[in-house]
């Protein structure tokens, strides 16, 4: 493996195309590749490690649900 560093300039270039690349896009088409990443990445965790994730996730959404409930 090569320890060569990154053109800053490339890398500052790169991350301007995919950001005008995003606005360009609409909700759906945005949430389409978001969950083609998210499939892509759960595929790679156990299946303890997901309930886990889950877990802490609906515990969270109901905290914040509480959060509102108390305004």
């Amino acid at each position: 493996m090569s320890s060569k560093k990154k053109n800053p300039n490339a890398v500052a270039l790169g991350s301007r195309g995919g950001k005008a690349r995003a606005e360009s896009l609409s909700a759906a088409a945005l949430s389409a590749i978001g969950k083609k990443g998210a499939q892509a990445r759960t595929s790679k965790v156990s299946p303890k490690k997901r309930s886990e994730i889950a877990r802490k996730a609906v515990s969270a959404r109901w905290a914040k649900a509480k959060k509102r409930e108390e305004k």
